[in-house]
Formats: C-alpha cells, structure tokens, sequence
C-alpha cells in the first residue's frame, strides 16, 4: 500500500488491532441484542426499545462523503466484457462507413 499519503505524525494502528477492536464491537452490539430480544419479550413493547449502533467503524468506513462518491459513480463498460469484443476493428470501422455516408448525403 502505498505511504505517500499518509501524515508522518500519524502511524496507523496495527491491522491485528483494528480487527481485534472491531470484534470486541460486533460482540457488544451482539450482546446488547440479545439482551434487548428477552426484554421485549417479557417486559417492553417493541416500540419502546432503542437499538444498539455501532460506536466505532474503521477508518476507511468512516469518510461518508467518500463512500458517497464512490456509489453514486459509475462502473466504466469493459469491453472484454461486451458480446462482441473480438469485433471492435470492424465494428469501429462499420460505424465510420455509416457516418461517411450520413455525411454525404446532408
């Protein structure tokens, strides 16, 4: 990955950390869950209860405005992907041959 971006007063966390954090997390919320299943059950309404959220997200998540940005944009069309891929060259050249003729005839 590269360093180029990264501030040298910040050193990022230990990647073993980050993940043991965001477990220690998803095991809260679990928990929490599972607490607030027995009391609506028993004692609360539904619609009485807050659900847990999730307090800590890592940092890449955490940039909403990016996260944005990159599903509003579009996948580009690959055109290996396309039906006739092997046929560009002659299908570049079709196109130029009906523009060519368009062309003469206005």
């Amino acid at each position: 990955m590269s360093k180029r971006h990264r501030d040298g007063n910040s050193i990022p966390r230990p990647k073993a950390e980050l993940r043991a954090h965001a477990h220690c997390e998803r095991h809260r919320v679990k928990g929490e869950l599972h607490s607030l299943a027995a009391s609506v059950g028993k004692s609360l309404a539904p619609d009485e209860c807050d659900e847990p959220g999730v307090e800590w997200k890592t940092e890449r998540r955490a940039d909403r405005h990016r996260a944005t940005e990159r599903a509003t944009r579009g996948r580009r069309l690959r055109h290996w992907k396309t039906k006739e891929w092997k046929r560009r060259t002659s299908a570049r050249r079709e196109r130029a041959r009906i523009e060519e003729r368009i062309a003469k005839e206005c």
